[in-house]
């Protein structure tokens, strides 16, 4: 049979075996789906647990070494000679040496990388150059215990993974998004990863956060330890620069100068705040001034920056990683031990390389010594044949060799053939013996090593430390964040207006009444003639009820504006007088706030920002025998209960009307206010100190280590700086004393003051470059002391106590003061003040708020139809049965 016959008979077998097993198309869909999310996956997308490169990344790295003498090389010619590893294009490669770069721990670049401030691309790969940091040469190399695989085409090894020493993946972080699955691992200071990596060597706890190379400010209460279902929230550094212009110096991770920019001004022509322009002066670092028009809060447009721009934005982490060839989900903690005792297990391999090449290194120097000192060489003068030198050199051992640790090979003796006569005749035997003792002493070393090698890797991390921890300390600080409600922040950017009759509001009704100004993330409150309340989301033209007696926008949570209410339940039924908060609600839910007859009908209403209780005038229609029509009603005696309660009746009889009398004051508590340090804000949860009580008049005291004095009327969405050293509910009356240091006279100097101008910032310091504020004393009669330095050749001077309230009297905030001491101060401190009694202050006497949200169900039946006739000051209506008035 002649070869071609025999092929086609194998070609009609084949095809035979074709016909009788079909393979559906969908089944060849799957099968090549699954091949190329594995590829994705393993080849692309994820990193490797292992050395925390990408194959891409591992391969850069690879090529990098491979050209390294030194000297920087054209970033091209590195991607050119990847190629010879990577089974894709030169772009690819490219950017990812590019991303690598820009991480500033494995490459040395040279040339325009770009910026990740501005978000600035590269220079074309031609252009820039590149070569291994030191890092990357001390860390990431290690031949003798790198395992090798062919590259694809077959023609070149490649390692499978790099013996990295070091959690790199945690430093650099990594994103990848493959086919079926993500990863998004954040990066981590360097020094903290060192610093948990002994920790974890040592058998102690630790904890490992992110710290972005753009800085920015952090808050990792969800971290969730890097795994699915963790957000770490990131906010751009803003600080106020002067009155109309805020200063941003850190953005956050993900973005650069240019996107945050634009969302700002996306921002401000939605109306969501309001800016007058940008400057965008980066370089270096970052730096972005933002203008304000006039009479725009600072403090308030810092909060709508991070509520509305990208000033603020929530980042998910999802650690993915490569592991013997698999994707598996596990947090940064474990991959942190992961990788460290990986180190440990290559610190551990390459001891034991180290400690076979210095015993090989011992057993040929010891051999060699014997051959020279014996003049083993002299056996070998008679021997005619290669196997005669063999076996004469190998008797002439025998006798010396007991001490060796291992037997002596032929390959030894045929080394000992290979020393020259030069080597021979020039042989010290002293030097020989220092250079055997040296490696024994290494020999010990590295056994030493190896028996204590936990000690040894935690001196290996510290060492690298050392070496490359300087100038990588954390750049983006961690604090716990604010909730900013965008409804307090945002700009009233339109108007709202109402059709009381129709019952519509709305903001395109620009013919009928106008209410406010509002946002259109606002919610309004609505109440109508009918005694029914609503909270609806501002729109173009809303209808809530026909005969709406008062529209505003609702603040949630707000427990101090309260609503005054007398109502006539049902046709020809008993008037009835109630106050309540609206705290909560249901939006677009109808609220009955009557008893819910038919025919139910508000006579009076008012709505009090500070609980205000005004006094009405009660007007009842003449009818039957009646003799009292007119009384006056004090809503200050109604105690504030929830909107569902019924209230307290007024009168059976029919109202003619309602007038009001006397407009009152706030029955509500004076605010406590606390002070908490670690978010900077001020808050009525409790949180932090308490800074006192305050009304509406009230103010804080604020004075900065710079010297500049205020007062401020507090507000929940102030900002405040680090550098405040006093922070206190301001008292008029009670002098604030102060020593400075005057740069020009180069003496210290106290002053007492009187804060004249409220609304005026002062700075209490002169205006010398060196002045500086040294103490502050806020009490009425404060004492400092004074700890003198020693001079030479004397003794040190007794510590003066000083009584300032004697010192000097209290005089303008301008005036510089009197001079403290000539002598050289060391240290001021403050002492415990002297006794000082306040004046008595008679308050109002205060008016118990109830809340029925936090009422016992048994204890809501006071509110109902009827009140209990044993109430204190109940009245006997004009009807002669028993009410309130």
């Amino acid at each position: 049979m002649s070869e071609n016959e025999g092929m086609n008979e194998a070609q009609e077998e084949e095809q035979g075996h074709g016909q009788d097993t079909l393979t559906r198309v969908t089944g060849m869909y799957k099968d090549w789906f699954l091949d190329y999310a594995s590829y994705v996956i393993l080849e692309r997308a994820v990193p490797a647990i292992e050395d925390g490169f990408k194959p891409v990344q591992r391969r850069i790295m690879h090529a990098l070494k491979e050209l390294d003498d030194g000297r920087y090389n054209k970033v091209a010619n590195v991607v050119g000679h990847t190629m010879q590893y990577h089974p894709h294009g030169d772009a690819s490669i490219a950017d990812a040496m590019v991303q690598l770069g820009q991480k500033d721990l494995l490459i040395d670049t040279q040339g325009n990388w770009g910026n990740i401030l501005t978000g600035d691309s590269a220079a074309a790969s031609r252009y820039i150059e590149a070569r291994l940091s030191k890092f990357a040469l001390d860390v990431v190399y290690s031949p003798k215990i790198t395992e090798w695989q062919l590259s694809y085409d077959g023609r070149k090894k490649e390692p499978v993974n790099l013996p990295v020493k070091f959690p790199l993946l945690l430093a650099q972080g990594a994103e990848g998004i493959a086919v079926g699955l993500s990863t998004r691992i954040l990066p981590h200071n360097f020094n903290e990863i060192i610093d948990a990596s002994v920790k974890h060597l040592k058998g102690q706890r630790f904890k490992l956060f992110p710290d972005f190379p753009t800085g920015g400010i952090i808050d990792v209460t969800n971290y969730n330890d890097g795994m699915r279902g963790g957000k770490v929230r990131v906010r751009a550094r803003i600080s106020q620069l002067n009155k109309n212009t805020l200063i941003i110096t850190e953005i956050p991770h993900g973005t650069n100068t240019s996107s945050l920019i634009d969302s700002i001004l996306k921002a401000n022509e939605k109306g969501k705040i309001k800016i007058k322009r940008i400057e965008d002066n980066t370089a270096a670092e970052v730096e972005i001034l933002v203008h304000l028009p006039g009479g725009i809060s600072p403090d308030k447009t810092i909060d709508a920056l991070y509520a509305f721009t990208s000033c603020e934005s929530s980042i998910s982490p999802l650690a993915c990683i490569i592991e013997d060839n698999k994707p598996i989900f596990i947090g940064v903690q474990e991959m942190l031990r992961r990788s460290t005792d990986h180190t440990v297990e290559m610190l551990k391999s390459e001891l034991e390389i180290q400690l076979s090449e210095l015993e090989e290194q011992w057993h040929f120097a010891s051999l060699e010594r014997i051959f020279i000192e014996e003049r083993i060489y002299r056996d070998i003068e008679e021997e005619e044949t290669w196997e005669g030198v063999i076996k004469a050199i190998d008797k002439g051992l025998k006798p010396h060799t007991k001490h060796l640790k291992r037997a002596v090979t032929e390959e030894d003796i045929v080394r000992l053939t290979e020393i020259r006569i030069k080597r021979i005749s020039k042989f010290d035997l002293d030097k020989a013996q220092q250079h055997i003792e040296s490696l024994e002493g290494k020999i010990a070393e590295t056994l030493n090593n190896l028996d204590n090698l936990i000690d040894f890797a935690i001196a290996y991390f510290k060492d690298l430390k050392a070496k490359y921890g300087a100038g990588r300390e954390r750049k983006s600080e961690i604090r716990i964040f604010d909730d900013i409600e965008a409804t307090k922040v945002v700009i009233r950017n339109t108007k709202l207006y109402v059709n009381r009759e129709e019952g519509f509001i709305g903001t395109s009704m620009r013919r009928d009444e106008y209410v406010t100004d509002c946002s259109d993330i606002d919610d309004i409150i609505v109440f109508t003639k009918s005694g029914q309340m609503m909270v609806t989301k501002v729109d173009s033209k809303t209808f809530v009820g026909k005969n709406i007696i008062h529209v505003a926008v609702f603040k949630k949570k707000d427990q101090r504006t309260t609503y005054n209410l007398i109502y006539k339940d049902g046709r020809g039924g008993a008037c009835y007088v109630k106050r309540f908060n609206v705290t909560s609600i249901t939006r677009d839910k109808l609220y009955d706030l009557t008893g819910g007859k038919s025919g139910s009908e508000v006579l009076y209403f008012t709505a009090n920002p500070n609980g205000e209780a005004e006094v009405v005038t009660v007007n009842l229609r003449q009818k039957g025998s009646i003799k009292k029509l007119k009384w006056d009603l004090d809503f200050a005696d109604v105690l504030i209960k929830g909107r569902g309660a019924k209230g307290n009746i007024v009168t059976k009889y029919s109202v003619k009307r309602i007038e009001l009398k006397e407009k009152g004051l706030s029955t509500l508590k004076p605010r406590k206010i606390w002070f908490d340090e670690t978010i900077q804000r001020l808050n009525v949860d409790e949180r932090g100190e308490l800074l006192g009580e305050f009304t509406s008049e009230d103010r804080l005291l604020i004075i900065k280590q710079d010297g500049k004095v205020k007062t401020v009327i507090p507000e929940l969405t102030m900002r405040f700086d680090d550098n405040i050293i006093v922070l206190e509910k301001w008292k008029p009356k009670k002098p604030i004393s102060a020593i400075y240091w005057e740069g020009d006279k180069e003496l210290f100097y106290v002053k007492r003051f009187l804060i004249e101008n409220p609304d005026k910032e002062e700075v209490i310091i002169t205006d010398h470059p060196k002045s500086y504020l040294e103490k502050v004393f806020t009490d009425y009669r404060p004492v400092a002391e004074l700890v003198f330095a020693k001079k030479r050749g004397q003794e040190r001077k007794d510590n003066l106590n000083i009584n300032l309230e004697e010192f000097i009297a209290v005089k303008g905030i301008t005036a510089m003061g009197n001079q403290l001491t000539k002598d050289k101060v060391l240290e001021i401190n403050s002492l415990d003040p002297l006794p000082y009694e306040e004046p008595e202050v008679h308050e109002p006497e205060e008016i118990e708020v109830v809340d029925e949200e936090n009422v016992a169900p048994s204890d809501k039946k006071e509110s109902g139809d009827t009140p209990d006739p044993s109430s204190n000051g109940e009245l006997n209506g004009p009807d002669g049965q028993t009410s309130l008035f």
